[in-house]
């Protein structure tokens, strides 16, 4: 079981990273655009972000049950 736990994880870490680019992304063209307020959707990218890196870390925790 830890081994799943271990390859959800790891896929999670990825779409944090895809998600953490695509903000960046966000951003860049914002600012490319002389943009002074930061896009909404880099917002929502950001939360999710962060909510998938939660999820990340809760699969790491150590299995109560051993």
């Amino acid at each position: 079981m830890a081994g799943e736990f271990q390859d959800i994880r790891l896929r999670l870490e990825g779409i944090a990273e895809e998600l953490a680019d695509l903000a960046m992304e966000r951003l860049r063209q914002s600012i490319d655009a002389g943009g002074r307020e930061l896009p909404v959707d880099e917002r929502r990218l950001t939360r999710a972000r962060r909510a998938v890196e939660k999820a990340a870390a809760i699969l790491a925790e150590p299995d109560d049950t051993e």
